[in-house]
């Protein structure tokens, strides 16, 4: 294996074991053997969480081909999370509900998450110190929330791709990105085609809150949308930013009421986008719904 990752939410036999913390034996653990992992919501009808489901409950099928699912982990598990807020000028009006929004996030999500937070403007900045790559101590994070000051333009571009490098060093199994912005991207150095590569090849499942002003001329909906149904997540357009902290609080309810599946994907002799599907039923529950990513990158 090269670097971090070789195909979006695939990670190494071994390394999976280990995180999620299954029983050995359930696994065949050889350290060049890849594993797709998908973090799956389900939801019954009238949109409540759906729990005590079991591995039989669930059907995974990709590109046609139904998939032996070889790990299942249910329950509240600890996750790496970041935050990417933005800070560019126009966010000044709508900081105080944003990162209220965002520390109700970190005080309703599991205590033992290990967490970071990323800001962008014209520029990209760390809001945890320079030795803390990550840390479930809420003080920390509320001063890192707390640090920025809008100003300038926006490199959301530069913010997701600068976040999703360092999710991918989280110790997690499960992976989370946060994004809130009020606008599209107007200085990044990356280019979109950067950020949607990195949307498929992560495994990280991103929720997005676009608090968008109805004349903002560099308003992006699109990506926003775009970048939770890839992976999984959610994309969020508030009419009010009153509304923003209950969509907060409901991310992390939402985090910690999630499913985790893993199988290994046949192999194949190139480089390709392959597509998921994933559906779930259970005695007494008339139509289950499942959300996950839609696709990945497969790299041989």
């Amino acid at each position: 294996m090269t670097g971090h990752r070789r195909c979006a939410a695939i990670v190494c036999g071994l390394l999976f074991s280990l995180a999620i913390g299954q029983d050995a034996s359930e696994f065949t653990i050889h350290t060049n053997v890849e594993r797709v992992l998908l973090d799956v919501s389900v939801k019954d009808s009238q949109g409540g969480f759906v729990s005590g489901l079991g591995r039989d409950n669930f059907r995974v099928v990709e590109d046609g081909t139904l998939q032996q699912i070889t790990g299942f982990e249910a329950g509240d598990i600890p996750v790496t999370v970041g935050l990417v807020v933005d800070e560019s000028a126009s966010m000044a009006a709508k900081q105080t509900e944003v990162l209220t929004a965002a520390l109700t996030f970190v005080t309703e999500s599991n205590p033992n998450d290990e967490m970071f937070v990323v800001h962008f403007n014209e520029n990209v900045r760390h809001g945890l110190p320079d030795e803390v790559l990550f840390t479930d101590n809420r003080q920390m994070l509320r001063r890192a929330l707390l640090s920025g000051v809008p100003e300038g333009r926006t490199a959301l571009y530069d913010g997701v791709v600068t976040a999703l490098h360092q999710l991918d060093m989280g110790r997690q199994a499960k992976k989370t990105l946060v994004l809130i912005s009020d606008g599209g991207d107007n200085v990044s150095k990356h280019k979109l085609r950067d950020v949607m590569h990195l949307a498929e090849e992560t495994s990280a499942t991103i929720y997005t809150i676009g608090v968008f002003d109805s004349d903002d001329p560099d308003a992006n909906p699109g990506l926003i949308r775009r970048l939770a149904e890839i992976s999984g997540g959610i994309a969020y357009f508030p009419e009010r930013l009153n509304d923003v902290v209950p969509i907060c609080r409901g991310i992390a309810k939402d985090i910690r009421n999630r499913y985790m599946l893993s199988y290994v994907p046949h192999a194949g002799s190139h480089q390709d986008i392959r597509h998921i599907r994933v559906s779930v039923s259970a005695p007494g529950h008339a139509k289950l719904i499942a959300r996950t990513r839609t696709s990945y990158l497969y790299r041989p």
